[in-house]
């Protein structure tokens, strides 16, 4: 890998995926860390620090740390960009999240279009079930967001969360302003993978490394539950927080409500994604 220093110079150096992703975590992090500390009950708080401090926390110099936050360089351009000689990316100012389907084996597959995308952390924004019929006047949550009573989306705690976003599988290439079927990310499970999963506008994906299974969050688990017999009669309980919360790599619990389906997805961490000059 390499790093740039500023915009004159370049170098390179040795430079492992868990150094990458310390200095990731040192710099873009801590603001979240903060924020999370102070927005959630103390049970969430102990799980969601524990999920950033699964991420390496390897102490490195100041200049490299800011450096190779900002930009990120893979040392390999992937087969389908013959013009390129390497891959550039940008990281995020803060953790990012995907819902992936798939089989946790695989490194390619189909479907990303039913993949989703939350720009920031959905927990702390979240509603416990116990506070279910409390809570949600009007089909609004406290944090302000609208929920889909058609598609409930719960997190490891038992935590009624928004629904992720549609999550873009097209770049744009600055220069010719051209827009690519294709983009890419830099996505991690905090554990030993970290590496570029490339999503195709037709629901292709592929990853450069490892499978699905290794850029998996494990202890972050998320369901979505949709109505079996007809719209709104998927209705959870206060009764369905007994069932939560969740162990790291579990599936996720079925609700009381027999009208309720229920689908697992993995959670990726995203780091930044490709910025195409």
């Amino acid at each position: 890998l390499t790093f740039t220093q500023d915009r004159s110079e370049k170098r390179t150096m040795p430079f492992s995926p868990l150094l990458l992703l310390a200095a990731l975590i040192s710099i873009a992090f801590a603001p979240m860390a903060q924020s999370l500390s102070s927005s959630t009950s103390p049970r969430q708080q102990q799980s969601r620090r524990a999920a950033m401090l699964s991420l390496p926390s390897l102490l490195i110099g100041t200049a490299a740390a800011t450096t190779a936050a900002t930009t990120l360089y893979p040392d390999a351009a992937l087969a389908d960009d013959p013009g390129s000689t390497e891959m550039k990316f940008q990281r995020y100012p803060q953790l990012r999240f995907i819902a992936a389907l798939g089989d946790p084996k695989a490194s390619s597959g189909t479907g990303a279009d039913k993949w989703g995308l939350w720009r920031d952390d959905p927990g702390p924004r979240g509603v416990y079930l116990r506070d279910y019929d409390r809570k949600f006047k009007d089909g609004v949550a406290p944090g302000g967001w609208t929920l889909d009573k058609d598609s409930i989306w719960i997190e490891e705690h038992g935590l009624v969360m928004p629904s992720p976003g549609d999550l873009p599988k097209r770049s744009l290439r600055k220069s010719s302003k051209e827009s690519l079927p294709y983009k890419r990310y830099v996505v991690t499970g905090a554990r030993d993978v970290t590496t570029v999963l490339t999503l195709h506008d037709d629901g292709r994906w592929e990853l450069a490394k490892g499978s699905l299974y290794d850029v998996t969050h494990l202890p972050c688990r998320s369901a979505r539950y949709t109505p079996s017999s007809g719209s709104g009669s998927c209705v959870p309980t206060a009764e369905d927080q007994s069932v939560f919360p969740v162990k790291p790599g579990a599936a996720m619990p079925k609700l009381a409500n027999s009208a309720c389906d229920k689908q697992d997805y993995a959670v990726l961490f995203v780091l930044g994604e490709e910025v195409l000059n």
